[in-house]
């Protein structure tokens, strides 16, 4: 911060403040949680064993240390090159049309009160509905402090159990999505992108028109040729914004696979196994005939489901961050 430069990039700069605020609060959190053990400690001291006020009391502390202390070390956690930066969240339906597309809202709905709870904010880039209901596809940015580092830990095959509500027949329904999150890298990471491997196309934006979408011809599709990918940007009020977009989300895309790539290189060298990622299911949520959400990477469990879909994911997110740091 003390180089002559600092400021020439306000983006930066902001982000670097941003991640040095985050030091100063995990310094104090600690200073104030070992004060806060200290006064426990010397209070627990004090309290007799027949005493069952004291002892509750005493009890709901340790319950409460404890929470703090798994929070502080989730948040010590997040020391990957990446893990501040904001995240590119996409959800795809799965195989089996209506109910897919319906699993697909749910989890889009389950993280943003995630999200919601985290204080973030989202932005829709691109939405393709289903036919009937539900949502075929979408992405968003999902922006905040650590959003991408918490975020990553949802990678995978998420599976749904339930009673089907479009079957008529009441029958139980296996329903899968996939969940893929990059982080949003800024202009200071050099990304080389030929012009020559881009098709971008220009099309109409698709929605309820009026105010809620801007409806001329302003969408952007652009394909990259060598690796196939395919980012769509529809929400910006014009074709130069959504282009922009578009390229910054193929940028974060492109610099993740070198990345794995580099990571796949080191895991080989070093006689590792690789582990599946895309196409792998990383979570279950059975409604029927029990009630049940299960990470199958960590074996984390919680018997509520309805919890699980109103963005209560600490828990799963916390067990495999631990597991990742092992």
């Amino acid at each position: 911060m003390a180089a002559s430069n600092f400021w020439d990039n306000k983006k930066r700069s902001a982000h670097v403040i941003t991640i040095l605020n985050n030091e100063k609060k995990i310094l104090s959190d600690v200073k104030n949680l070992l004060d806060e053990t200290k006064d426990f400690l010397e209070m627990a001291k004090t309290i007799d064993s027949n005493d069952l006020n004291g002892l509750n009391w005493l009890e709901n502390e340790s319950t409460q240390l404890t929470l703090k202390i798994d929070e502080l070390e989730t948040s010590i956690l997040l020391n990957g090159e990446y893990d501040k930066n904001d995240a590119v969240l996409e959800i795809h339906s799965g195989a089996g049309g209506t109910e897919a597309c319906d699993w697909a809202s749910m989890l889009f709905r389950m993280y943003s009160k995630y999200a919601e709870k985290k204080s973030y904010k989202i932005e829709i880039i691109d939405q393709q509905p289903g036919l009937e209901a539900g949502i075929k596809s979408i992405t968003a940015i999902i922006k905040g402090l650590n959003a991408y580092g918490y975020l990553k830990n949802e990678k995978g095959i998420h599976r749904l159990v339930r009673i089907s509500p479009f079957d008529s027949g009441a029958r139980r329904h296996t329903s899968f999505a996939s969940i893929s999150v990059t982080p949003v890298i800024d202009d200071s990471i050099n990304v080389d992108i030929n012009e020559k491997d881009l098709k971008i196309d220009v099309f109409h934006s698709s929605g309820a028109g009026g105010q809620s979408v801007n409806t001329t011809d302003s969408a952007v599709r652009i394909t990259h040729s060598p690796t196939g990918i395919v980012v769509t940007c529809q929400n910006e009020r014009s074709q130069v914004q959504n282009k922009a977009k578009a390229m910054q989300i193929l940028k974060s895309k492109l610099y993740e696979i070198e990345e794995e790539n580099k990571r796949n290189e080191l895991k080989e060298l070093k006689g590792e196994q690789r582990d599946i990622n895309f196409g792998s299911q990383i979570r279950s949520y059975v409604m029927h005939p029990y009630s049940l959400v299960k990470d199958h990477r960590t074996n984390c469990e919680e018997t509520n489901v309805n919890k699980v879909m109103d963005g209560d994911l600490d828990k799963f997110i916390n067990a495999n961050l631990r597991r990742n740091a092992k």
